[in-house]
């Protein structure tokens, strides 16, 4: 009696033959991922490279040469008919120009940090989302918090308290970005997988992209817009943008597809430990006593996240085992 080859035998079949090792996909999603949040951590550097422009002109940039790159994807993949169902969705486009908008704070902010010399407070915002992204379910979604995840948010609030008395004011670079970005993954978990990751993004960066020219517009009639002031590296540079947009968050949703939620959270908190670094070694920005003590906490209160996801998804595995047998 001959047993049936499905086509994922037959794949693994011949790689075994050729001698070539077989990847899992979540092995495969690791990669994306590392590959996803590695270039976002890396991020701070591009920016610096753009100096003169500074952080409205860059975002400006970013918006239009990213519409222009997702453009070129979906005309290469065929997706027109993708983004075509979508526009002709209301509720998808008004939630979309929302997380537009919100995106865009995110970018100005950070943009803004990384050329102001604050990156070390922009990382801090990325370690403290995960954190305000807790606090959104509880506040807007009426989630019930595990004692862990109360323990968490507890102790993230020590730390802003600390790093308010450390820098001499509310830390409100990190704040606005945690908040934005959480906000952000809020309103694009209300579409779900309703669009795909570039028709998303086409659809947000084609909302902002009028302010945006308008704002390239303005800057060039002032007087302020390097774009095409500063010779064909510079110009190069900031169209860049668009790929440098783009490719992380394909990445991302190649990563999102193999992972599950706690392996994509776990993954996440590569990002600002490469900004920390980036901003330490690189950049050289100091860090008193004080921020040392107060970003401790903040990774104490991850700590206690990460030990909790952990546990929950660990019982959730077990649970699902066990569910067929009890069947």
């Amino acid at each position: 009696m001959s047993v049936k080859e499905t086509p994922t035998s037959n794949v693994r079949k011949n790689r075994a033959v050729s001698g070539k090792p077989v990847r899992s996909e979540g092995a495969t999603g690791v990669l994306y991922g590392v590959g996803a949040y590695g270039l976002w951590g890396l991020l701070p550097i591009y920016f610096l490279l753009l100096m003169p422009a500074n952080s409205v002109e860059i975002v400006a940039n970013r918006v239009v040469w990213s519409l222009f790159f997702c453009a070129l994807i979906i005309t290469a993949t065929r997706g027109w008919g993708k983004v075509g169902a979508a526009l002709k969705n209301r509720r998808i486009i008004g939630t979309l120009a929302v997380a537009g908008f919100l995106i865009a704070i995110n970018w100005l902010t950070y943009v803004f940090a990384v050329t102001s010399g604050s990156a070390i407070e922009a990382s801090l915002g990325y370690f403290i989302n995960p954190l305000v992204s807790v606090l959104i379910g509880v506040l807007v979604l009426k989630e019930k918090l595990r004692p862990l995840q109360w323990a968490a948010v507890g102790v993230g609030f020590i730390a802003v308290v600390v790093l308010t008395f450390s820098y001499g004011k509310l830390p409100w670079i990190a704040l606005v970005l945690a908040f934005s970005f959480g906000s952000y993954g809020f309103v694009k978990n209300r579409v779900g997988g309703k669009v795909d990751a570039i028709t998303s993004l086409s659809v947000e960066t084609a909302v902002l992209t009028p302010f945006a020219i308008a704002t390239m517009v303005v800057l060039t009639v002032l007087g302020q817009a390097t774009l095409t002031g500063y010779g064909p590296g510079h110009f190069w540079l900031l169209a860049a943008s668009g790929i440098i947009t783009a490719v992380p968050l394909l990445l991302f949703g190649a990563s999102a597809s193999r992972l599950s939620m706690t392996g994509i959270g776990l993954l996440q908190f590569m990002t600002p430990v490469i900004q920390f670094v980036v901003a330490l070694t690189i950049f050289g920005e100091h860090m008193s006593l004080e921020r040392w003590i107060g970003f401790s906490i903040v990774w104490v209160a991850l700590l206690i996240l990460i030990a909790d996801m952990l546990r929950n998804y660990r019982k959730t595995s077990r649970l699902k085992k066990l569910a067929p047998a009890q069947s």
